[in-house]
């Protein structure tokens, strides 16, 4: 795991300044225009059509970084889908978040079936390399049906109550979709969940550390942690 493999070669633009643009776009809830606006201020003249391109080409490969920096997760996982609107058609984006609340997977479907939640548990357990302890899901049947095949003596509650930790994870996305207004593809979408995600992993500073000095410290890692995986000082 090197991030150094990230080239800015024929590039007019500094990598300082295009990792700052990519950060803008997937961290804050900002269209294109916005950070174009963001960034002219600052006496940077870039087209938003030059942003998409940028997060499409550096975006992918530092959340990539910064997935593979994660810690190991709690061992207690969440399980929920959500229904999202592609070219007027429904696909269902099923996310696993920790008992922490960090992401731990997201894969969009076109199905709400044993098959999807069979694909996403074997995704979660080949990733992270070990069975958690019990996963919490809603009354969904499609999770006994996929966690008797894949792991019959994993620990499942399945309450809708108890899923709040997973249904909250969604809202981050909520919130951007409304920004996006459209999604063109299921690849698309695909790529910036997991950027968006990962960026939040990484700057969201955990329950243990919620006094003002200390999130201003985690802010500072994690802006340490983006630049190393951005290739730039």
């Amino acid at each position: 795991m090197q991030s150094h493999k990230i080239s800015y070669k024929r590039h007019r633009f500094p990598p300082q300044i295009i990792a700052h643009v990519v950060w803008l776009y997937v961290r804050f809830n900002l269209s294109l225009r916005e950070v174009e606006e963001l960034m002219l201020e600052r006496g940077v003249d870039v087209s938003y059509e030059t942003i998409r391109r940028w997060t499409v080409k550096f975006g992918s490969v530092i959340a990539h970084v910064l997935q593979r920096r994660q810690p190991r997760p709690g061992d207690v996982w969440h399980l929920d889908e959500v229904v999202v609107k592609i070219a007027g058609r429904s696909y269902w984006l099923w996310r696993a978040v920790d008992q922490h609340g960090v992401v731990l997977e997201e894969i969009l479907q076109l199905r709400r079936d044993k098959r999807a939640g069979k694909r996403l548990l074997v995704k979660l357990m080949k990733r992270w390399g070990f069975v958690p302890k019990r996963i919490i899901t809603d009354k969904l049947r499609s999770y006994g049906a996929a966690k008797r095949e894949v792991a019959p003596g994993l620990d499942h509650w399945s309450h809708k109550g108890l899923n709040n930790r997973a249904e909250n994870s969604h809202l981050p996305f909520r919130k951007r979709e409304r920004v996006m207004q459209s999604l063109r593809s299921p690849g698309a979408l695909q790529r910036f969940v997991s950027m968006q995600s990962a960026t939040r992993n990484c700057f969201a500073a955990p329950d243990r550390r919620r006094s003002a000095l200390t999130i201003r410290y985690h802010r500072l890692e994690a802006l340490e942690s983006w630049n190393y995986a951005a290739n730039v000082a």
